[in-house]
């Protein structure tokens, strides 16, 4: 009796492995098959058939089951099942180069590593439904994977991976850390978006500079606000030159604890040049070194140190951008030989509270604003002339009128003007002020001169990636959206890590185009790197309304009503800024279609 006790708890007993679980689906597969059922049939079953399937055997996966869209993969290996995953999305980025848009199958890729249940052939449990996850965040030829995962394969393989932070997803208690894999060729390069590739590379036609974030050299650790200020302004000051492409500090920063060969981050930033370097401060004295490498052959095309007093940082700076500028053999025009090393202020300790107000605003928390304002205020103390100091203490001040910080809105209003009259009253093409006015001008419908704004910030900066989108913006709610499209995607190239806004406008201008795959592309990549939005929910809503997908718009109208039960939609309309009426209407009415607006 005792035994066959015994027996039936061995029966009883759950079976479990540790595996590297992949999930995979077909991003946008009701859209392809309303489209083309019999085509997109076909296409994808190809891709299984020529590709999928033999990559899957290759690296000893087991295909555990497949759905129309989408597949189940076991791995013994978590390097097989990254390395499988990496050369099929390169594999299908081939073999879409040459299909229209609206008819590339894309395939989305989750990988996780833990514990499964076995029943039979099929797996479940926590493992599996977080692989499930990691596949809806991916974008449409991405891989996203668990830290598990990166953690164990970072020092196996040559694949970089980017940080998309903590992640809550549905049917998980805890929230996940989800790394974007990036893609390429066999030395990891990131692969080019759909939205990239549709956009003619600047490197191609003029020079391109990415400045990497200097070392801090300094025994104080707390100094590398000073090293990345130094760095920063390098970028502005390429920024201002035409003839070169300049990357964005957004994308450039993300390599800051970056090893390995220059040759790959410049491949994977799309740039033929990189700048790097260091800076000690000691005392009053500062060692600032630099070298230009080219992003091909990884050689060193010129390379200083220089040893000046803590007081000739500014000339140093300006040495080492003309240095570059000389070493490209670009030809500066007398209006940006005047702008590139323009510092606004001979006075070092004003700078250095500057360029920590610069730092502490780039934190966007309610605390780091207003001591950002006070470091800008300091600075202005120290150097009443100081208009960069001016403006970015405008922008503070916005930033708290925006943030419901400011006790009193009129007397911070007034404060905003006066300080953006007094910067511009210095120096005219101080970027900043370019920006808030076209911002104003944006928000209170004055759209021309919101246009004229945002081209003046483009004259000055016309690297700036931030500038091409806000005239991107500004476009869009002008009723000119296909000249917004442009400029988005050149805001893409330059900053490779794109701030998730950007897919919105992109989005936006689409949906007023009325073209409907690039407008949902748009739209749910923005949704899956920002799932709480409301803007992106609310146009995503409005498109499936007007192809007459109803119960999609709802249930995206239920999603947006779920992350915002107070959201009510007449108020969200008084803060629209369209320059014709009817835009407003056709979203509105796409909106009535799906039965969710009055």
């Amino acid at each position: 009796m005792a035994n066959r006790g015994l027996e039936n708890l061995a029966e009883d007993r759950v079976e479990r492995r540790l595996a590297a679980i992949l999930a995979a689906d077909v991003a946008g597969y009701s859209r392809l098959m309303g489209a083309d059922e019999e085509g997109t049939l076909r296409a994808l079953t190809a891709h299984r058939r020529e590709l999928i399937d033999p990559k899957v055997a290759e690296h000893r996966g087991r295909i555990v089951k497949t759905t129309g869209d989408g597949a189940l993969v076991e791995f013994a290996s978590v390097v097989d099942a990254v390395r499988c995953a990496v050369e099929i999305q390169r594999a299908m980025a081939d073999r879409n180069a040459d299909v229209p848009q609206d008819k590339r199958v894309e395939i989305r890729i989750g990988i996780n590593v833990g514990d499964i249940i076995i029943q039979g052939d099929d797996i479940f449990g926590d493992g599996v439904n977080v692989a499930a996850r990691l596949e809806g965040l991916a974008e449409p030829g991405g891989i996203c994977v668990s830290r598990a995962v990166r953690d164990q394969v970072q020092d196996k393989l040559s694949f970089a991976f980017d940080s998309m932070g903590e992640q809550t997803v549905k049917n998980i208690a805890r929230p996940i850390r989800v790394y974007r894999v990036k893609l390429g060729d066999g030395t990891g390069v990131k692969a080019v978006s759909a939205e990239r590739r549709q956009a003619p590379s600047a490197a191609s036609d003029k020079p391109s500079i990415a400045v990497l974030p200097f070392q801090n050299m300094s025994d104080d650790p707390e100094q590398q606000y000073f090293a990345d200020g130094i760095a920063e302004d390098l970028i502005t000051d390429l920024s201002k030159v035409s003839g070169l492409t300049v990357i964005a500090r957004n994308s450039s920063f993300a390599y800051r604890d970056r090893a390995g060969d220059l040759r790959v981050v410049a491949k994977e930033l799309d740039v033929r040049h990189l700048l790097e370097g260091s800076v000690r401060k000691a005392g009053g004295r500062v060692r600032v070194t630099a070298q230009l490498i080219d992003g091909g052959t990884g050689a060193h095309l010129w390379a200083e140190r220089y040893d000046r007093d803590l007081t000739d940082v500014f000339a140093v700076q300006d040495e080492v951008t003309r240095a570059i500028v000389d070493a490209l053999r670009i030809h500066l025009t007398p209006a940006e030989s005047a702008r590139v090393g323009r510092r606004g202020t001979a006075d070092i300790d004003a700078y250095d509270l500057y360029v920590r107000g610069r730092q502490q605003l780039r934190r966007y928390t309610k605390a780091s604003t207003i001591e950002a304002r006070r470091l800008f205020e300091q600075a202005i103390a120290l150097d009443p002339n100081f208009a960069a100091a001016y403006a970015c203490a405008a922008l503070a001040v916005k930033n708290e009128r925006m943030n419901q910080v400011a006790a009193d809105p009129a007397a911070a209003d007034a404060l905003i003007r006066s300080y953006g009259e007094k910067a511009a009253s210095l120096d005219p093409d101080e970027p900043t002020i370019h920006w808030l006015r076209a911002l104003d001008g944006l928000s209170q419908r004055r759209h021309a001169e919101a246009e004229r704004e945002a081209s003046e910030l483009l004259r000055v900066e016309p690297s700036s990636d931030f500038a091409h989108s806000l005239l991107a913006q500004i476009l869009v709610h002008a009723g000119r959206p296909a000249e917004a499209v442009p400029h988005l995607e050149q805001a893409m190239r330059l900053d490779p890590h794109f701030p998730d806004l950007y897919l919105h406008v992109l989005g936006h201008a689409y949906l007023l185009l009325r073209d409907w795959p690039r407008a949902e592309d748009a739209l749910r990549r923005r949704i899956r790197r920002n799932p709480t939005t409301d803007s992106s929910r609310l146009l995503l809503a409005s498109l499936l309304g007007h192809q007459d997908r109803p119960d999609e718009a709802r249930a995206e109208w239920a999603e947006l009503m779920r992350h915002h039960p107070s959201f009510v939609l007449a108020d969200r309309r008084k803060g629209w800024f369209y320059k014709d009426p009817a835009d407003e209407e056709f979203v509105v009415e796409g909106l009535r279609k799906a039965g969710v607006a009055d």
